[in-house]
């Protein structure tokens, strides 16, 4: 696998829309070692809230700490699936999701839970780009009406988390 394609971050024609938001949040550097620096902040984060935090919500219809969390672990799960798609070639138009569909159950569940769900994502995660070949990475698919690289996808998973991290930070830390 050649370097050049984890530590380059994607051009703007790699994709469009909101993705963008999340990709220029990331810092330049080898994608694969973001995603587990990032996973072990990420899990001593969880780690370090009790459950009575986790069911905080900074205001009322906002998401509570534990649902935030299984945004970013469900949304993870998305951004795989379509990253394994279009790595092997499928050309397949993904629809977009509904976020709010898969928000329900996190408030039942303990942080503890919440963590070791991430873990796991997140190891697949990393686990699945490890073992892509160096074509894979520029492969485009259309997901959300939208054109996407492997590579972009990568990126967007470290984005999408280090934009949630941001709001848990200024909203859920009291």
């Amino acid at each position: 696998m050649n370097q050049q394609s984890l530590n380059q971050k994607p051009s703007e024609e790699e994709y469009a829309g909101d993705a963008g938001n999340y990709i220029r949040l990331v810092p330049e550097g080898d994608i694969i070692d973001i995603l587990l620096a990032q996973g072990n902040q990420m899990t001593g984060l969880l780690a370090s809230f009790t459950e009575e935090q986790g069911s905080y919500r900074y205001a009322e219809g906002k998401w509570s700490l534990k649902e935030v969390a299984g945004h970013i672990i469900d949304s993870e799960r998305v951004m795989t699936y379509r990253l394994l798609r279009f790595s092997r070639g499928d050309q397949t138009p993904l629809s977009s999701f509904d976020q709010e569909l898969f928000i329900p159950p996190f408030d039942n569940w303990t942080m503890a839970q919440l963590a070791e769900d991430y873990r796991a994502v997140r190891q697949a995660t990393i686990t699945l780009l490890r073992g892509l070949p160096e074509e894979a990475w520029t492969r485009h698919g259309t997901a959300n009406h939208s054109s996407i690289t492997v590579r972009a996808l990568a990126y967007g998973c470290a984005g999408h988390e280090l934009h949630h991290v941001r709001i848990i930070r200024d909203r859920y830390l009291r």
